[in-house]
């Protein structure tokens, strides 16, 4: 077998299903496996997913054992030559997979992937260093933010290296993580002292500490929707990010970089939760005249004729099919009588008062998607309805939980 598909299923039912049904086409072409485990989430998703998706292996935990552990559990039962750590807030294009093990078997390596949020931005995160205390201290000052392409300052987010190439790295993201086995075999899986933040960095570490090589991979991009669930800017955030890195430094680093470490880090805790205030303020002041500008635009759906008429009524049965402008045709279509093409996103998009786009799959694949949603202009929302589901998703903001619509009493959330 190639790969093992591992997904940590926590209370986020109508994502998992997403991607569960991108990750289900993405392994068509190799022999792969999936297989979820569910954290004891309280969202009904046990009932959910109970007579959903037999081509996939579920776990049910009786308590929440957190993210290491139960990645851990995965790959003790996974049989892949690859095992994938991925997160339930992804979507995957259906030739990922593919290339990404062509690339390991090349390289003999651990890979990490080109990661968009909900709105086609570039995830920082998707490519990163070594925490090392100054490393770690410009990013929590925010001179990283100020010097975004610094080779010092920017050296966290290895902001120097273009995102759009493949290059040997030090820290995959635990959203994609993709790991030979005889590696995992070599440096074990994750370390379980690892609460919130840090486990995937430490795994890395080892990865590279043993000889072998870890990379960023460029020549593919998935969706991750949610990003992390606390929120970036915040004072709870940092505390928990320098909790996780103060393990990582004692771990590797020794204990007097540790204690200098904590030293600085307390200055810079102060230092960034006074930024982020200002930083809110700003944002929200932006967000009212965002939200201002694009109140009385329209919705506009991407996909088939029947698919268009499904979102419609899932529109409508939530109470938002008011504003609907009409459909976006996929390119693929005859006789079409679409308003549009998805060849012409961006002029449609420049000439119309747009608020949302919702991109169904089926007529457009999960890849065609992906790439559709980096041309969208930031100020529109975008969501994905895909084949199958029961829900629209999407997400305008990476550092706060996703939102979905839903054809029931709580059809909008």
């Amino acid at each position: 077998m190639q790969l093992s598909v591992v997904i940590i299923n926590f209370n986020v039912k109508y994502f998992l299903e997403q991607c569960l049904l991108s990750v289900i086409k993405a392994v068509r072409n190799i022999d792969g496996e999936i297989i979820v485990i569910d954290n004891h989430s309280s969202d009904d998703s046990f009932a959910f997913f109970q007579n959903e998706f037999p081509e996939v292996r579920f776990i049910w935990n009786k308590e929440n054992v957190g993210f290491a552990k139960a990645n851990n559990q995965g790959l003790a039962t996974a049989k892949g030559e690859n095992i994938l750590f991925l997160n339930p807030d992804t979507i995957v294009p259906e030739d990922c997979f593919e290339k990404c093990v062509a690339f390991i078997n090349r390289n003999n390596c651990a890979l990490g992937i080109k990661m968009l949020d909900g709105s086609g931005n570039f995830l920082k995160e998707s490519k990163r260093a070594f925490p090392a205390p100054g490393t770690s201290l410009f990013k929590l000052f925010g001179l990283a933010k100020l010097f975004p392409h610094s080779k010092i300052f920017s050296k966290y987010h290895l902001g120097y290296l273009n995102e759009n190439e493949n290059h040997e790295v030090d820290v995959l993201a635990g959203a994609f993580m993709m790991v030979p086995k005889k590696i995992l075999d070599t440096v074990g899986g994750f370390d379980e002292d690892f609460f919130m933040y840090g486990e995937d960095i430490d795994l890395s570490f080892r990865i590279q500490k043993a000889g072998f090589r870890n990379f960023y991979f460029s020549e593919s991009s998935i969706i991750h929707f949610k990003g992390e669930s606390t929120k970036k800017g915040s004072l709870n955030y940092v505390k928990m990010f320098y909790k996780a890195m103060s393990i990582f430094v004692k771990k590797h680093y020794g204990n007097s970089r540790s204690r200098l470490f904590r030293i600085f880090i307390h200055v810079a805790i102060i230092t960034r939760a006074s930024f982020s205030a200002i930083a809110r303020l700003l944002k929200l002041n932006r967000g009212e005249q965002k939200t201002e500008a694009v109140e009385n635009g329209a919705t506009i759906i991407a996909g088939s004729l029947p698919e268009y008429n499904e979102a419609t009524d899932l529109l409508i049965h939530a109470g938002m099919g008011e504003d609907i402008l009409g459909r976006i045709e996929t390119g693929n279509e005859e006789d079409s009588d679409g308003i549009s093409s998805i060849d012409g996103l961006e002029n449609f998009c420049s000439g119309h008062p747009i608020k949302r786009i919702i991109f169904c799959e089926g007529a457009l694949s999960f890849k065609e998607i992906i790439e559709a949603i980096q041309r969208v202009p930031k100020y529109i929302s975008v969501q994905l309805f895909a084949k199958g589901s029961h829900a629209i998703i999407g997400s305008d903001d990476r550092n706060v939980a996703g939102s979905y619509i839903l054809k029931s009493e709580e059809s909008a959330h």
